[in-house]
């Protein structure tokens, strides 16, 4: 979730009640039957939940949680990465997430799990982190930056903030995910390779040909990183970031194989 939002600024982080107009918790829309040669729909092996970047959002991934548990238990959650930054609870959507994969759930890393691990890695090369929305994940684990304090020293207190366990878990996380002829990743592929053979920058940050051009193996692939009005599924992708840190609208794709015509995809938001 990058462009658009990071001339945003940081302060904007503040604005958590916006709501767009048209939508409402839970509210869901059909996909367009898309044109190009895809499948009609995606067909993954198993019934999946996807949700776009939630950015520190712990409210409205909590919104969601309860309307999946309520509406659709049996899907697997897929979360597509970006879980953290410039929202208010960086640190407690990672605390669900972190217990959702301890149930099944599938949590992608994103660019903005990137930079943070970056950041721990060399704080001097990687404290542009910071002001990418780091300074709200700073806050949420109770970090706050004293005046004069080098990027080292401040590493070293978000390192010890952290949750007993947490980077290693961020460490370990993977950058894509298969299921069926559905593919999830944060910003996209390249659409000239196969999955397996991705780059992690690609993966992570994007690739110019992946919305200009179709991929000759007819896989679906679900991303977020790019804001977008609203979710959005054709042409083999579904994107599902709608800028919940700052529109307060966190997007999702509901997919279940076992449902027949347009009720396997249903696309919603919880706000």
């Amino acid at each position: 979730m990058d462009g658009v939002a990071d001339r945003m600024g940081f302060a904007m982080a503040k604005w958590f009640g916006a709501k767009w107009s048209g939508w409402r918790p839970g509210a869901e829309t059909r996909p367009p039957d898309p044109s190009l040669p895809f499948p009609a729909l995606p067909s993954p092996d198993e019934a999946l939940c996807l949700v776009g970047d939630i950015h520190g959002r712990a409210d409205l991934l909590d919104l969601l949680l309860a309307l999946r548990a309520e509406a659709f238990p049996q899907t697997r959650l897929i979360c597509l990465g970006d879980m953290i930054d410039r929202g208010p609870d960086s640190a407690g959507v990672l605390r669900r997430l972190r217990a959702e994969q301890a149930r099944g759930a599938v949590c992608l890393a994103g660019n903005h799990e990137a930079m943070l691990l970056a950041f721990l890695d060399a704080p001097e090369a990687g404290q542009g982190w910071l002001a990418h929305g780091g300074f709200g994940t700073l806050a949420s684990f109770g970090v706050f930056p004293a005046r004069g304090e080098d990027a080292p020293a401040l590493r070293d207190r978000l390192r010890a903030a952290m949750d007993a366990g947490l980077e290693t878990w961020l460490r370990g996380l993977p950058l894509w995910w298969q299921s069926g002829d559905l593919v999830a990743t944060h910003a996209g592929m390249d659409p000239a390779l196969p999955p397996g053979i991705q780059g992690a920058r690609v993966l992570q940050w994007g690739h110019g040909d992946f919305t200009r051009h179709a991929r000759p193996d007819g896989l679906w692939v679900a991303y977020g990183h790019v804001i977008r009005e609203t979710a959005l599924a054709e042409g083999g992708r579904i994107a599902l970031d709608t800028g919940a840190w700052a529109t307060g609208r966190l997007s999702y794709a509901r997919i279940d194989p076992a449902r027949a015509g347009e009720d396997r995809l249903v696309l919603g938001a919880v706000s």
